[in-house]
């Protein structure tokens, strides 16, 4: 398809906006698409996708009011829509009638109906290579039961006579529409299962080298789309598998581009053994003895193409095996490896090519009776001969590194890694780290006598206030010196090459299934699967819960009942958590609710969990008298009659948002137009103080009361208690007495991001020079905003306390002695204890002037210094004095215009207001 960059970007933007275009600014942009596409070259033009053909062909044709539903109908359904036709297939899509669109527009060519398959599972049984997958049409559903007419083939690559039919058994697979992105079509029989006799793949009856590549064809409107399966990411259908079958002759399932393969091979020479003394590693090949002259090896090459080494090792024949086969033994000095660079968190692996007498060369490829090892070598390095799918001979220069031999599940949930480890054990210890994340969780583990045992609970993992499952997504043991302050140097934990297929090993958790499985063919890894079941995840399934099952619900009476939402489920925090306490010191007779994500939640006593986007959660949301939420929570939402929705959102805004962003690069258009719709579905929209009132008013466009009552997270300045909460704080992060604590609270960067909404930490502090200087009688909390990833340097040493994942930031404030932050709306809610602040603005201008803008000349009003570098953010800390002292009168503008009201009464000036609104006729 043609890339964005074909379209000039001001008129894309024109195109993605154009439903919140005004009617008098309408006919400038019909008459630059025309323009365009009558200037764009044709070839330009046909690479547009299909919904972007029709798209554009409207803007040209001044057919404004299709447009705008086309792009409103996108917005709801991105990529969606149907096929039709007999002969040709065309694009169907709903207010638009085929038929008035050129068949250029309309009609599909055979690269825009690929066949999207991918593999599931590959395994041998009785004799049969089996594979599982699922295929289909984006945009062509699959049809319903076993109704399939698709047809699966093998082609012999280089012979268009080589062709071979397989048998196609049509599976029910939910995993293929809960992966599409698609809401609008079910895949649910788009399974498959086919088995492979590998002695169909004989030519004339004979072994013969050769490719075969899996196709699968799917009939469709128009004719018949064929296509391949690719591989998985994971496990043994994202790895080359490799089989014996015959003496010399092997068959490779892999993959090229990602695509399935086979491969059979007859080798004409391979490494039968390999052992070494101490000082040289001994390898011993068998050849054929049928081999021609020029196929006869005659060396071994070693070489690592990035670092440039190589060495061919002469071979010596040493006789006929038993079975007939010439044997040739090659040696390698182990001290001809460059050991320049080997250090923890690297390694080097090593390509094996046998060389022949006419010069060529293969690589080099383990026979059956081969077995991998590990051979130490001095200063506590290793070399490991290791293996990967496709049977590859491949030595491995490396620090010493923990290799698992022993994978159980307890019939209690209890996951047992044991192993082998002959490093330092005493200076290490084990993580886990979240590939998606890139977070850390200890994993305990012990060590004795050059083994390890690793123990893992996932379904009860502790936190600052019980337990919670093992975080979704997947998560890889790491070995780490305990002095190290990041991941940089860690060691991976591997499987001894001969135990992968043992995986996967599963266990199914109280409401999830953990997953034990391998990526690279033998590092190991532990995935924590998702909370929903099949029949609820995905697009589509997501669609049946929004338009089918909640009107359903909508129909039942209201329940006493409040539902809360804290930061998306994420937390059971903020203001949503202060008017729950509140109701409950009033004993007000509701059902308390609240909405959790992935699990990760631990809720006061009383109070039910409901897992985002799961059916109890459409259900509370639609029958739940009240909701309390700090931010959005559907678009789709709709407050129904006698509903009383209140929205306390989240802080006090410095940064630009909603529809005071118009006018800048950072405005989205769409979101702006439904800010009207989304403020009606709102109750009572709470404001903390009277700056913020008109500022939410207008930037939100709110069509609801407000109620300028204070934010309610803030009356924990005001509790009665707060002494001895701060004391209970302490004692739980582990906080010595005569320590002073600094809290560091930033926010995220627009523009450090991983992709979407995943957004990169960026650390300035030099946590290791602010360590020596203040460690004696200082710790460092570090709390990341809930949009970022990444590990903290230095968490988990003593100084740094990574302190993220505690339960509410309101907790922090009250032991918090000083607070390091920088735009983030905490400076207004920690304001209100009157302890001092500093501001690490190290890219204020770039902030300020480019990402965001501000409400108010930050530069004047800060209550405290904006510092630039780490070393001034700390010589601050050390004169924290001084530096209170020199903005005394500032702080106190500060509070007077942004702190009141601060009575400790927000949370019962809500509750008073929801109840009253809720009791009303």
């Amino acid at each position: 398809m043609a890339s964005p960059e074909a379209i000039p970007e001001e008129l894309s933007r024109l195109m993605k906006y154009f439903p919140e275009t005004p009617a008098e600014e309408r006919p400038a942009f019909h008459s630059a698409a025309k323009d365009f596409l009558d200037r764009a070259a044709p070839k330009i033009v046909r690479q547009f996708s299909p919904m972007a053909r029709v798209k554009w062909h409207l803007a040209a044709s001044g057919r404004g009011e299709e447009l705008a539903e086309l792009l409103h109908y996108e917005r709801e359904n991105p990529g969606a829509f149907s096929v039709k036709g007999l002969r040709r297939a065309r694009i169907e899509l709903p207010g638009i009638e085929s038929s008035s669109l050129p068949s250029s527009v309309r009609n599909f060519n055979r690269s825009e109906l690929p066949v999207r398959g991918k593999l599931l599972d590959l395994a041998w049984q009785d004799g049969k290579l089996l594979v599982k997958g699922y295929a289909y049409i984006p945009n062509v559903p699959s049809a319903t039961g076993r109704r399939s007419l698709r047809v699966a083939v093998l082609r012999r690559q280089g012979s268009s006579r080589s062709t071979l039919p397989l048998r196609l058994r049509t599976v029910e697979e939910p995993r293929a529409t809960a992966e599409a992105k698609g809401a609008l079509h079910t895949y649910d029989w788009s399974g498959f299962e086919l088995g492979i006799d590998p002695g169909r793949l004989r030519v004339r009856g004979r072994w013969q080298s050769g490719t075969w590549r899996l196709g699968i064809g799917i009939p469709r409107p128009g004719g018949m789309s064929v296509g391949s399966v690719t591989k998985n990411s994971a496990g043994a259908a994202g790895h080359s598998l490799t089989r014996v079958l015959d003496d010399g002759v092997r068959l490779v399932a892999g993959f090229d581009r990602n695509r399935l393969k086979l491969t059979v091979d007859v080798v004409p020479a391979e490494i039968d053994a390999q052992e070494a003394d101490g000082d040289t590693l001994t390898v011993t090949l068998r050849s054929r003895v049928t081999a021609p002259a020029a196929k006869v090896p005659t060396a071994l090459r070693i070489d690592h193409e990035p670092s440039g080494f190589t060495t061919d090792l002469p071979l010596r024949q040493a006789g006929t095996g038993d079975d007939g086969w010439f044997r040739h033994t090659a040696e390698l000095p182990l001290a001809a490896l460059p050991a320049d660079g080997i250090a923890p968190g690297t390694s080097r692996k090593y390509r094996t090519l046998i060389v022949f007498a006419d010069g060529t060369t293969r690589r080099a490829t383990n026979g059956e009776r081969l077995r991998t090892g590990v051979h130490p070598l001095p200063d506590g390095r290793e070399l490991a001969i290791l293996t990967d799918g496709a049977g590859n001979f491949t030595p491995q220069l490396r620090t010493v590194q923990p290799v698992v031999d022993t994978v159980e599940w307890s019939a209690d949930g209890e996951l047992v890694l044991s192993g082998t480890y002959t490093g330092p054990a005493e200076r290490m210890k084990m993580v886990l780290r979240h590939t998606g994340r890139n977070e850390d969780r200890p994993l305990p583990a012990e060590f004795a006598d050059g083994r390890f045992t690793a123990r893992l609970r996932p379904d009860t993992m502790p936190t600052y206030e019980g337990t919670v499952p093992l975080r979704a997504g997947r998560w890889m043991p790491r070995l780490r010196l305990r002095t190290e302050w990041d991941h940089t140097r860690d060691l991976p934990v591997t499987l001894r090459p001969d135990l992968v297929s043992l995986l996967p090993l599963s266990h199914r958790g109280e409401h999830r299934t953990f997953t034990v499985e391998r990526v690279d063919f033998d590092r190991i890894f532990v995935e924590s699967g998702p909370v929903l079941g099949p029949e609820l995840r995905g697009a589509y399934r997501q669609r049946l819960m929004r338009d089918v099952h909640t009107p359903e619900q909508r129909k039942l009476p209201l329940r006493e009942a409040v539902l809360y939402n804290s930061f998306g489920g994420k937390q059971f925090s903020d203001s949503p958590r202060a008017v729950y306490e509140e109701l409950k010191r009033r004993g007000t007779e509701v059902e308390h609710i609240a909405m959790v994500h992935d699990q990760q939640v631990v809720l006061p006593p009383g109070v039910r969990g409901v897992e985002w986007g799961s059916q109890e959660w459409y259900e509370a949301l639609a029958r739940s008298r009240y909701v309390v939420t700090n931010g959005g929570i559907r678009e789709w939402f709709v407050r129904r009659e006698g509903q009383v929705v209140v929205q306390t959102w989240h802080g006090t805004p410095l940064k630009r948002i909603g529809a005071d962003l118009l006018g800048t690069p950072k405005a989205n258009l769409a979101y702006i137009a439904s800010l009207p719709q989304r403020s009606r579905q709102y109750s009572l929209f709470i404001t903390p103080n009277a700056f913020t009132t008109p500022i939410m008013t207008h930037a939100f466009r709110l069509d609801c009361e407000v109620l300028e009552a204070g934010y309610p997270r803030n009356d924990v300045f005001h509790a009665p208690d707060r002494a001895e909460r701060a004391e209970a704080v302490r004692e739980k992060l582990g906080i010595p007495a005569d320590k002073k604590v600094v809290l560091y609270a930033p926010t995220w960067r627009d523009d450090q991001r991983y992709g979407g909404r995943r957004f990169k930490l960026d650390n300035r502090i030099d946590v290791e020079a602010a360590r020596r200087e203040l460690g004696e009688d200082h710790v460092l909390l570090y709390r990341k905003h809930h949009k970022v990833l990444d590990s903290i340097p230095g968490a988990g040493q003593g100084f740094v306390h990574d302190v993220t994942y505690y339960p509410d930031i309101a907790d922090l404030y009250l032991i918090a002695d000083v607070l390091i932050t920088d735009y983030s709306s905490v400076l207004f809610d920690f304001a209100h204890s009157g302890r001092p602040m500093l501001f690490f603005t190290y890219d204020l201008e770039h902030y300020r002037d480019t990402l965001r803008g501000f409400y108010f000349d930050f530069t004047s009003r800060a209550p405290g210094p904006l510092i630039k570098t780490s070393e001034d953010l700390v010589d601050a800390i050390r004169n924290i004095d001084a530096v209170s002292e020199e903005y005394q009168e500032k702080y106190a503008r500060f509070r007077a215009d942004f702190c009141e009201p601060s009575d400790g009464r927000a949370a019962a000036r809500v509750v008073d207001r929801m109840l009253a609104i809720g009791d009303a006729p």
